[in-house]
């Protein structure tokens, strides 16, 4: 078991400490990377070079002290980068040996930002060739195996992203994702895959796939981290003309509504269906409600994506490249991409038809849940299945997939278990467009009701910390104390506001709380008192924003929206009633709260 700082909150208090330095960092990268399978990387900096950069870190701390820390979260990490994604001074290959590119004279946008926080990349990773693939092994430069079994897959086609930090080499890298790249490798490998939302974090600087919706992603082995690094690296990119960022909510509500396959597809191994249904059970346990729903539309969506015109993006992407020097590609590759021209104009236009008619049916689906919860993957392949089929056995990985950025969603691939032959089972969460900010708190919690150890380095799960997070649209508390509360007649007054709950709390003893007479539905009033009162129960929620005033034109008198003292001392807007209308109103108070009045009836 691994008792070095792994993730970023225990590397930064071991830097603030000084119980560890950054050259320490960088000598444990190099020593790690030089002990792992060598197919993880294509290029390296220099150790030299690397050493230099890490002692001017150290030079630098020990002038301006911790409060640098502060001020660059990421000082002194060293990081990992896929080899389709430009860092200045090494070349970038997307894995294919047919041209001889010479070194980036630029970081992607998405490296720039990170070096900005103080992140130090070393070196670019393998992947499938031009990132055509979801099992690792496309490439020239050798097929990244798996960190718990060198006979299975590591997944692609960020294979070595996901391998470096499942090994412990680098505490987070970048990937890409366009059918899987970015999650399917995570679940493989026993740690985090993020997706961000198409056009959430820019692609300036990275050789497309499918331009359209590439997306760069993370990899790490915390939830918490990977949001982290999402948090530095979004925003709106200039050289993206697909960038749109666009924040969601903070958080979802604390019990949520999980749609699951109704009928699970599995391939392969007997015991990925018994440990989706152990997942299942797990969030049972957790307080969320499980909905099997039918997951067709989705699997129809995701069709598009190999077998309609959408190839000819990577198609478009390469083109001149495939026509000067074919033999070059990987055969797998070359196959797929030679697909597109087989497709006409006329049949772009019909696909994107029939893509934005499943964009429309689709959208329902967050009317009946919050989230999606899949496989990360049907199955895990072994070498010998990819050698006797490279298409099929590469094609069924994108079953749970495949279809998640042609929708505009986004996604996060998280630990769950092992099968009885050590191999990592994972689950995905999925969420609507612009929910990363929610969906990345969700996961940390995911990961803290488990405690796994993180990786194939058995580190412990560290305690949380504060840190960075992801973008969120602006929210403002509220008191809730009546028909407003969670499964009462006006909570949808809520909820369809995009509003999420926060905690069931009390007020502090200050307060008295009257049924008021003649309201529809039922309604109570509250009424802080400079003595007699006593502590009331109530919900906190948090609205968007932008939707208060909606909801604030609803709020009928003699309610109106206040300031509410709760337990602790802290004072949140909340609802109170005018002091006229509780003339002649029953004084309830004894019971505590709204909801115990209502039950004692």
């Amino acid at each position: 078991m691994s008792h070095e700082p792994r993730t970023l909150p225990e590397i930064r208090q071991a830097l603030r400490t000084g119980t560890i330095t950054v050259r320490t960092l960088m000598a444990r990268a190099l020593a790690a990377s030089r002990d792992g399978a060598p197919q993880a990387w294509i290029s390296r900096k220099c150790d030299d070079e690397l050493f230099a950069l890490a002692d001017a870190c150290d030079t630098r701390l020990a002038a301006e002290g911790s409060a640098l820390l502060d001020r660059l979260p990421l000082f002194g990490v060293p990081f990992a980068v896929k080899d389709n994604i430009d860092v200045a001074g090494l070349p970038t290959t997307a894995a294919y040996r047919g041209w001889d590119p010479a070194p980036a004279t630029t970081h992607a946008t998405t490296v720039q930002r990170l070096a900005d926080a103080g992140a130090l990349p070393i070196g670019k990773t393998n992947l499938d060739q031009f990132a055509t693939g979801l099992v690792g092994t496309r490439s020239p430069f050798g097929a990244v195996p798996n960190a718990f079994d060198a006979s299975r897959v590591s997944g692609g086609s960020s294979s070595g992203s996901a391998y470096v930090v499942a090994t412990g080499q680098v505490p987070f890298s970048l990937g890409t994702d366009t059918a899987g790249s970015g999650r399917v490798p995570a679940g493989f490998n026993h740690i985090v895959g993020l997706k961000p939302t198409p056009g959430r974090v820019g692609t300036g600087g990275v050789i497309p796939a499918c331009r359209s919706i590439d997306c760069v992603s993370v990899f790490a082995l915390t939830a918490d981290d990977a949001a982290e690094v999402l948090a530095v690296m979004e925003g709106p990119d200039a050289l993206d003309s697909y960038s749109r960022f666009e924040p969601g909510p903070a958080r979802f509500g604390a019990a949520l509504r999980v749609g699951v396959p109704a009928a699970p597809v599995f391939t392969g191994d007997p015991a990925y269906a018994a440990r989706f249904e152990e997942a299942i059970a797990h969030l049972k346990a957790l307080g969320h409600t499980v909905v099997p729903i039918d997951f067709s539309p989705l699997h129809r969506t995701a069709e598009l994506l190999y077998g309609g015109p959408w190839v000819a993006e990577r198609h478009a992407a390469v083109q001149a490249e495939l026509a000067a020097n074919p033999d070059a590609f990987d055969p797998a590759v070359r196959r797929v991409i030679e697909g597109a021209t087989a497709f006409s104009a006329t049949d772009t236009f019909r696909g994107l038809y029939t893509l934005q008619a499943a964009r429309q049916a689709t959208a329902t689906t967050w009317t009946g849940v919050d989230l999606l919860m899949t496989p990360t993957a049907p199955g895990h392949p072994g070498m010998a299945d990819l050698a006797a089929d490279p298409i099929g056995a590469n094609a069924v990985l994108g079953t749970y997939t495949n279809f998640v950025n042609l929708l505009g969603w986004c996604a996060l691939a998280m630990p769950f278990a092992f099968t009885p032959a050590g191999l990592p089972f994972g689950v995905t969460f999925i969420a609507p467009a612009n929910a990363d900010a929610a969906l990345a708190r969700f996961g940390d919690d995911w990961q803290r009701s488990l405690a796994l150890d993180l990786g194939a380095v058995g580190h412990p799960l560290p305690p949380a910390a504060p840190a960075r997070r992801p973008a969120a649209t602006p929210g403002l508390p509220l008191v809730v104390v009546g028909a407003h509360l969670t499964g009462l007649p006006l909570n949808g007054q809520l909820t369809e506001r995009g509003a999420t709950f926060v905690e069931a709390t009390f007020t502090t003893p200050d307060y008295r709380l009257y049924a008021l007479p003649g309201t529809v539905p039922p309604k109570p009033g509250l009424q802080r008192v400079t003595d007699g009162g006593t502590a009331i129960a109530v919900e906190v929620w948090d609205m968007p924003m932008d939707q208060v005033g909606s909801f604030l034109a609803l709020i009928p008198p003699p309610l109106g929206l206040g300031s509410v003292q709760l337990d602790g001392g802290r004072w949140v807007h909340g609802f109170v009633s005018e002091a006229h209308a509780l003339a002649g109103a029953t004084d309830i108070s004894r019971f505590g709260g709204w909801r115990a009045y209502l039950a004692s009836r």
